[in-house]
């Protein structure tokens, strides 16, 4: 029997993932995964900063972020041009701020009594240590959207 007289074997699962990567098509649906995880980590970093009073002026930065690196994955689904640079811009800069809030949750942590000592206790009443490590997975996915193939 030729190969063209196989009959079709339907693709399922991870085959279905792997056979998208290879020919391209999951960069787009990346790239528009990383705009909609935007908009929910900004909304949700709002609501929690706004909780603290924007205390510090940086909570604003991880606010305003997300909707640029929104603009950029939507931007990044239609036009090849924008996936390869305004998304991996956008996606750096919160990966970046991402860091940067690891960094300042942590110092929050450190300033409350008791610090690191009294590390269980000020993790659930202080400022969320890992939380800023998620908003730095969205920046991740729009990194890994920028260097994946274009379908064609």
């Amino acid at each position: 029997m030729k190969k063209s007289q196989l009959p079709a074997v339907p693709v399922h699962g991870v085959d279905r993932l792997v056979r998208n990567v290879e020919t391209g098509r999951f960069e787009r649906s990346l790239s528009g995964l990383t705009a909609v995880g935007a908009l929910v980590t900004a909304a949700e970093i709002y609501f929690e900063h706004d909780k603290a009073s924007f205390g510090n002026k940086m909570m604003w930065l991880p606010v305003a972020l997300g909707p640029v690196a929104a603009a950029a994955g939507v931007a990044g689904v239609f036009s090849r041009r924008m996936a390869k640079t305004a998304l991996p811009l956008a996606s750096a800069a919160i990966v970046a701020n991402g860091l940067q809030g690891t960094y300042l949750h942590a110092r929050g942590i450190a300033q409350k009594p008791g610090g690191f000592s009294n590390l269980r206790y000020n993790m659930e009443m202080g400022p969320p240590l890992l939380a800023p490590l998620l908003v730095t997975m969205v920046g991740g996915m729009g990194l890994l959207a920028a260097v994946l193939r274009r379908e064609k």
